[in-house]
């Protein structure tokens, strides 16, 4: 997978560069728009420095900037924090406290699944009511309570500290059909100790007045961006990005990351020779306060040239973190699997074990269809956070100061930074140079047909409605064996090959990965596999007056996931 001439630039990794920029923004703020500018004009001042071209991108944002909150109950001023998005309430809002009991997530797969511990949060409870719901301030919870009703909702962090986040479901900039789901409620954050004090004041039917202030609105946001052009196939790239806008100084989320892409910034420039294809590295701003904004607007306002030209698109989150020393639940989409596990393998001797790409983490490409993987980097072991006593965050390696002030120095590691940005590097250069691009859609029909089987036994006696779809799939099942043994025996010509590759790319991805058209943004929510069939997983719990409507829903999933199928087995037909 990795040949001598990735090698020989994967060598060249040093943090001579990468380590000052991570000790810098240690002591720089990144979410207020002034402070978010100025650390862009310092990454493209070291790009500079470095002998690296780099493009400034004036984007115009949507954001929601929080600045302070309080939870006055009981007799005492309890501190807070209010989620990005979070309505702001200065002046207070007052009302009855309700506790919708919940648990913390095992895994950070589960870490944005809605949490149903109490299948009576049901709306004649909630309605007019300050929820207090265990955990963070996550978009599915926000939502449904607001939907049901609630006036304001407080979350109960699980240590010791208030964690930043936001709380809109929006994926970016909201458009006109995005806004109704903006959130029209003030929303604060406890830390356990005191959301404990408000459960029992709850349930002696007490009140508490939430206060929050937030400015929301557009800001000119800065997007530093390299292109590194390569030498044969020019107009084809690979997209690597992070986020560089973080919750106060946020070291290991996301300054590691920022400084991995400037080391590999400095690498590719300077061996750009050794590129087949073009690389394209940008830093994004409003990942924070705008739930992946500069992602989103880079989606949108290059968005037909990602769909005529970017082969893979590779995220750069949290590496570098202290302790990390597993590859373990590392985003990565199935047909980028075994490039992952040989790119991990080869350059640290370390096992891969890829997951689910999550809704989440600037994936802000899912519905143009580019084939992506990581998200975050390396973590800690499970034994690790257990010995820790850690619960499940989502970044920093596994650290719990995430999204806090307490996201400092100590959590970066220099070593652990090195490796990282080698693997970071490596798989970009695998990707770029291959003759024929390294993804395998053989492992996405696999992942199709586990997931197909699960629908077909919840559908039960429903399950002929997906017949359609398993003839469909067989059939591109058997397209994609002919197809690569093809690339293998060279009877395919590399060119056309790259072609059908990519082209499956456009189907495929946003038949797994979304429920809205290409070119729009789905919600910061859950989605599962084939999202169009999920409706099967439903069925059985819909009384005879709504089964009628959950089935014609499933005919009409089927009836599109058949016709991608389809259409993708025709692209194969060279």
């Amino acid at each position: 997978m990795l040949d001598s001439t990735i090698r020989q630039v994967v060598d060249q990794v040093n943090a001579d560069a990468a380590w000052p920029l991570v000790e810098a923004f240690s002591t720089m703020p990144r979410w207020k728009p002034e402070d978010v500018e100025a650390s862009a004009h310092d990454i493209a001042r070291r790009l500079k420095d470095l002998g690296v071209p780099v493009d400034l991108l004036e984007a115009n944002l949507y954001l929601s900037i929080p600045y302070e909150a309080s939870v006055e109950a009981g007799g005492e001023t309890l501190a807070s924090k209010p989620p990005a998005y979070s309505v702001s309430c200065p002046e207070g809002l007052t009302g009855v406290l309700h506790h919708i009991p919940g648990t913390l997530s095992a895994n950070v797969s589960s870490f944005y699944e809605k949490n149903r511990d109490e299948a009576a949060a049901a709306a004649d409870r909630i309605r007019g009511k300050i929820v207090l719901t265990d955990g963070f301030a996550s978009p599915n919870k926000v939502l449904e309570f607001q939907e049901k009703g609630a006036i304001g909702v407080i979350a109960v962090n699980p240590g010791v500290d208030r964690h930043w986040g936001i709380c809109s479901s929006i994926w970016g900039t909201p458009d006109l059909d995005d806004l109704p789901r903006k959130p029209a409620i003030p929303v604060a954050v406890v830390n356990n100790a005191d959301g404990h004090k408000l459960i029992a004041l709850a349930k002696a039917g007490g009140s508490a007045t939430i206060r929050t202030r937030l400015e929301e609105g557009w800001f000119k946001s800065l997007v530093p961006v390299v292109n590194v052009t390569g030498a044969i196939e020019r107009e084809k790239f690979v997209l690597l990005a992070g986020h560089y806008d973080s919750w106060d100084v946020g070291v290991g989320d996301n300054a590691t990351g920022d400084a991995a892409l400037l080391e590999i910034a400095r690498l590719l420039w300077h061996n750009k020779d050794k590129l087949r294809r073009s690389v394209r590295i940008a830093w994004w701003p409003g990942h924070s306060t705008g739930r992946y904004a500069g992602s989103a607007w880079f989606a949108d306002e290059f968005a037909l040239d990602l769909d005529e030209n970017c082969v893979a698109q590779i995220n750069c989150d949290s590496p570098g973190c202290r302790w990390a020393d597993v590859y373990e639940n590392v985003a990565c989409m199935s047909e980028a699997t075994d490039l992952c596990k040989s790119v991990v393998q080869e350059l640290t001797g370390l096992h891969f074990e890829g997951e689910r790409p999550l809704r989440a983490g600037d994936y802000s490409f899912n519905n143009i269809g580019l084939s992506s993987f990581f998200m975050l980097s390396s973590t800690m072991t499970v034994e690790k956070r257990q010995q820790m006593s850690y619960y499940t965050v989502g970044g920093c390696g596994g650290n719990i100061a995430w999204h806090t002030e307490n996201d400092l120095m100590d959590i970066a590691d220099r070593d652990i930074l090195i490796r990282d940005i080698k693997v970071y590097l490596g798989a970009v250069m695998a990707v770029a140079n291959a003759k024929v691009l390294p993804f395998d859609w053989r492992a996405t029909t696999a992942e199709f047909a586990a997931t197909l089987e699960k629908y077909r036994t919840a559908a039960a006696e429903d399950a002929g409605l997906l017949k359609p779809v398993t003839t469909a799939l067989s059939a591109l099942s058997q397209a994609l064996d002919g197809f690569y043994a093809g690339v293998s025996d060279g009877s395919v010509p590399e060119a056309d090959a790259n072609a059908a590759i990519q082209g499956l790319a456009r189907i495929l991805v946003p038949l797994n990965y979304t429920r809205g058209p290409r070119f729009t943004h789905d919600p910061a929510l859950p989605v599962p596999g084939l999202p169009a069939l999920s409706v099967a997983t439903e069925l059985a719990s819909h009384a005879p007056e709504t089964r009628g409507f959950a089935r014609t829903q499933l005919i009409r999933g089927s009836n599109r996931t058949a016709a991608a199928l389809r259409q993708a087995s025709r692209l194969l037909n060279l």
